[in-house]
Parts: C-alpha cells; structure tokens; sequence
C-alpha cells in the first residue's frame, strides 16, 4: 500500500494514577508522548487533560490522534489513521464506539447494512476514547473549549462538530477497546461495562475503513438502554426532544410500521427461536428477552432498508469470511450492550452466546421480511 499522505501527530490522554500503563500504550504504539492531567488532585475533569493532548500538535502535521490511557489498539494505528485521514481529511474520525446507546446503535446497523462508515448522530455524545481531528479543527476545538465549564470533553466535542453541521465519522469496525471498567469522570458507576460495538481485526478493518461506504443518513434509529427498547426519530435532534428517549411503543406511529404486526412475530417464532427466548428469560427476565428480541427485530428491518436506499449496487450483501465476521461481531455485543449496567457482568461467555444466537435471530427476521409485512394500513 503507498505511503499515506497525511501526516499524523499524536498523543495519550492520562492522569498520574495511571501513567505507566499510558507509557506502555504510547511506546508500543509510537505515539507521540503523553499528555497529563495538569491538575491531577482538582475535581475531574476529562476536558482539562484532552486539552492538553490537543495542544500537542507535531510541526508539519495535518492531523492529530488524541487517544486515551485505557485502550488496546493494533500496532498499525497510526498507519490506518493516516490513510483514513487521506480519505476524509476535514472529518473528525472516531475509531471506537461504545456498544450502548444511540452512537453504538447506529455503528451496528451501519455493520449489518455492509458499511464502513456511520455519521453520528449530533445530540448524543462523540466518543473521544480514540479520535482524529484536522489539525486546524483541533486547533478551533481548543478555541471553543477555553473557559468552558464542563468536565466531559465527549459531550463538548459533539456541541463543537454539531455547531460545524459536519458530526464525526464513526468506523464501524471498532480496531480499538476499552480495556477497563473505572473511570475519572465516574462514567462506570452509571454506565457500567462499556466495550466497542463491533470489534474488529485490523485485517478485517481495514478495506472496509479505506474503501467501504458511508452511511449517512440513519432515518429512524433502534436502539437499547437499561433493557428497554427505543427508537430515534428522524430529525430529532432539531426538536426540543433531541434527548429524549421514546419507546418503540410511542415512536413505531411514525416509522409506518404496525405494533400489531411487530409484536405478532413474537408469536410466529421457529421452535429454535422460542427454545432461545425462553433461555433468555430464564437467564434474565421475560421482559428483556421480548425487548431484546423486537429491538433486533427493528434493527434487522433498518438495515436491509439502510443498504438498499445507500450501498452501492442496491445493497447486495458483502459476501466472504470477513464480511460474516464482522457481522457477528456487531450482532455479538446488542445483547450485553442492552442490559442494565449493573446486570452486564452476568453475560458470561455462555449467555453471551445464547444472546448472540438470539439477536442474530431477529436480525435475520427483520431483514427477511417484505415490506408490506409490518406496515401499517391504518
């Protein structure tokens, strides 16, 4: 592959507690250095330390990788980066997506429509864990965030690309982990587990990140918190409801879609299906398999739709090992990702595994079923 032309300058966002660990990241890689917490006994902040990690711009770089002290990353980071970076040079790029949420929602249905790429929604926050940005993008960042008074640089990057109109690309194929559960803004008390939506091998990663499409446009978005199941709407960020969560209930009215028909294909399972929901209930709750189950469902019908309006050549599946490995990937975390937090610890290897099945089920329903199916004919 020829040498990319972007020029990429880094650094490793830590604090003090755990600088060896952000040291090892940075020599293993060739990173840049480090960037630390230049208050490390005030109250946290992890805008105060990103600062610092966007102040360390090479001379004659064109972009800058700010990554975080807990992360496991392939040893051609920097390499993948700086082609990315040739590819959308004025984008800020995001390389990991959490597996809950809205953000991690659309990265996985981007994987099951076949892209390489998803825009974030603009209301949710920008995963910062490991991020690119333009240089001089970097620089009207640090701008921006002068004398701002909050402690999440996540939640003020995505104000930031929000007020640009141009919100992060998020790779869909996740090359980076989160390898820890502790958090300086106290993140894991609330959100619990947090691992990358679609985890990926850099082999795997890679021709998708460097020639895969780009979706868009996400249109109406499922998605799962605290095991309930939820819709984005379209446009809802430019509602005063841009953060709210409306269940699949209250927004189905305006996917075109029948609750009737949704909820009847709980009772048209396959015998495998029920042998699965029923082991889902027992290791959790009834509750949460039907959720699970109409959550996938949804997700499956999003997209087969995402890659017909979007993909190239009308949405023909990628087809190869690749492909289906990155496709189980995505599939593997909706159930995890959609529990409660503090329930996320008893998927084991074993229930991670019937809940894989599960999803996978509905997935497959949902994209295998005509249109005219779920409508609703009112």
């Amino acid at each position: 592959m020829p040498t990319a032309r972007a020029c990429v300058s880094s650094a490793v966002m830590t604090h003090p507690v755990r600088r060896a660990q952000a040291q090892e990241l940075c020599d293993r890689l060739g990173l840049g250095g480090l960037a630390l917490d230049p208050d490390p006994g005030g109250p946290p902040s992890a805008l105060r330390t990103a600062l610092v990690a966007w102040a360390r711009v090479a001379e004659g770089a064109t972009h800058h990788l700010m990554i975080q002290d807990d992360v496991a990353a392939p040893d051609d980071l920097v390499d993948l980066v700086a082609h990315c970076a040739d590819r959308f040079p004025g984008d800020a790029i995001a390389y990991y997506t959490n597996w809950h949420a809205r953000n991690g929602s659309a990265a996985r249905l981007a994987a099951l429509a076949g892209a390489g790429w998803v825009r974030a929604v603009p209301e949710e926050f920008t995963p910062t864990l490991a991020i690119v940005l333009p240089v001089a993008l970097a620089a009207d960042f640090r701008r921006y965030a002068h004398g701002s008074a909050e402690r999440h640089d996540d939640e003020l990057m995505a104000a930031f690309l929000s007020d640009r109109g141009r919100p992060a690309l998020l790779a869909v194929p996740t090359v980076t982990e989160h390898t820890g559960t502790s958090s300086i803004n106290g993140h894991a008390a609330v959100q619990g587990v947090r691992l990358a939506v679609c985890p990926a091998e850099s082999a795997d990663a890679r021709p998708l990140l460097l020639g895969g499409w780009v979706l868009e446009e996400l249109d109406w978005l499922p998605y799962m918190r605290y095991g309930k199941g939820f819709i984005r709407l379209p446009g809802q960020d430019a509602t005063p409801d841009a953060r709210r969560h409306f269940t699949w209930r209250e927004a189905l009215p305006r996917t075109g879609l029948s609750e009737a028909a949704v909820l009847g294909t709980l009772g048209s399972r396959s015998p495998a299906e029920e042998k699965q929901a029923r082991e889902v209930a027992e290791a959790f709750d009834p509750s949460f398999a039907d959720e699970l189950w109409i959550h996938c469902l949804l997700l499956g019908v999003q997209a087969r739709a995402a890659a017909r309006r979007h993909a190239p050549g009308g949405g023909e599946p990628r087809e190869g090992a690749a492909a289906a490995r990155l496709r189980a990937a995505a599939v593997s975390t909706v159930g995890p990702a959609g529990l409660p937090p503090e329930r996320r610890l008893e998927a084991d290897r074993e229930r991670t595994g019937l809940l894989a099945e599960y999803a996978f089920s509905a997935v497959s329903r949902g994209e295998g079923l005509p249109e005219r199916a779920l409508a609703d004919r009112r």
